[in-house]
């Protein structure tokens, strides 16, 4: 990190003179998308886990969740307050817009994606997969067809950020953990039943799995290339009541065929740089299609941040943060504008490049 280390509070002195220190150049491509004179800040601290950020165009505010928390947060363009949008939240991970307008989120207590309808009513678009409860989804993304992509990794059942599986389940086969503890009443009876594994619902509410854990074990963060053309799907490590040993802290990419399915796929990279495991969460892609990717990097303070790679894999560039950063999206009126949910806080720099939409 910068020495010594900078400031991110509103008392901190400039650090900016013409590029931000820790907005580091790794191959001169990344030139054209860092932003001069652009500086990171740190718009709010004060959560216990900062996940999903998404931004509304038309409201021109920022929702996202603070998991153990249950609650999302709104971080509004005009004078920078933030208060809570929605509390509780059913301890929600990923959020996201869709084409319309309307908010999505992952819950991890119902273990559900739900739909914020226009008129304020929600509708719960997927919790159960051939009559079998999900796991926790944690990422969706919209597509033009009018279908949701998601993925149902096992992390929400654990005390932290959901609540455990019933007394003998997956996650809590000893039963000496009390799920209902601190819960509304029909909240505690639910057991872990499927794999690890990425759905399409569509429009008429029919939910397919188009990739199952033996292609990407423990899913997490997920989005499309700008043509939507091709799926980029997070792998992260074992979680809760996992029997098999779980992602590696990777990327896969797969074909998006015609037939709404999924094919070609490869491993993207492994997210090691210097010898550090750079771990992605969150991915979002500009309109050139490159790929900016949360990081988490653990004690290695100065690979936390964010990591920027070409649609080929090749790393260009990398935003240090004094956190482990969860999740990303781009806003702002122009959607050029990074947002980064990282641990404790919520940080953005401008960019020199756009958000391919829906944030």
């Amino acid at each position: 990190m910068t020495q010594p280390p900078r400031d991110f509070s509103a008392r901190g002195a400039p650090t900016t003179y013409f590029t931000d220190p820790d907005v580091l150049t790794v191959d001169p491509v990344f030139d054209g998308l860092r932003q001069p004179n652009a500086s990171i800040q740190r718009l709010w601290t004060g959560a216990l886990w900062s996940e999903g950020p998404a931004w509304n165009s038309v409201g021109r505010f920022l929702v996202w969740s603070d998991i153990p928390n249950n609650c999302q947060l709104r971080w509004s363009e005009d004078d920078g307050h933030v208060s809570v949008f929605r509390s509780p939240s059913n301890n929600s991970n990923g959020n996201s817009f869709d084409h319309q307008g309307r908010q999505l989120s992952c819950e991890h207590l119902t273990r559900r994606v739900v739909r914020y309808e226009l008129d304020g009513s929600v509708t719960v678009l997927a919790s159960s997969f051939n009559g079998k409860r999900l796991n926790s989804p944690n990422d969706v993304v919209p597509h033009p067809d009018g279908s949701y992509w998601f993925t149902d990794p096992p992390y929400g059942a654990q005390l932290y950020e959901g609540t455990v599986d019933a007394a003998g389940g997956p996650a809590n086969k000893a039963g000496r953990l009390n799920p209902r503890l601190g819960q509304p009443p029909e909240i505690g009876f639910y057991k872990r039943e499927l794999p690890t594994a990425v759905y399409r619902l569509d429009k008429s509410g029919t939910l397919t799995q188009v990739a199952g854990e033996d292609l990407v074990p423990d899913p997490n963060g997920l989005c499309f290339s700008p043509d939507f053309k091709k799926l980029y799907v997070v792998s992260t490590g074992q979680g809760p009541g996992d029997t098999v040993a779980g992602g590696k802290g990777d990327m896969y990419v797969f074909d998006v065929g015609t037939d709404n399915k999924l094919h070609n796929g490869k491993l993207f990279g492994n997210f090691t740089i210097d010898g550090v495991k750079c771990g992605p969460d969150g991915v979002r892609a500009d309109v050139d299609g490159n790929l900016w990717c949360s990081s988490n990097a653990g004690r290695s303070v100065g690979y936390n941040g964010v990591t920027v790679w070409t649609p080929q894999g090749r790393l260009i560039g990398r935003i240090r943060l004094p956190e482990v950063c969860g999740n990303i999206c781009f806003g702002g009126p122009k959607r050029n504008r990074l947002f980064m949910a990282a641990s404790q806080s919520l940080y953005a720099v401008y960019t020199a490049t756009q958000g391919a939409a829906p944030a």
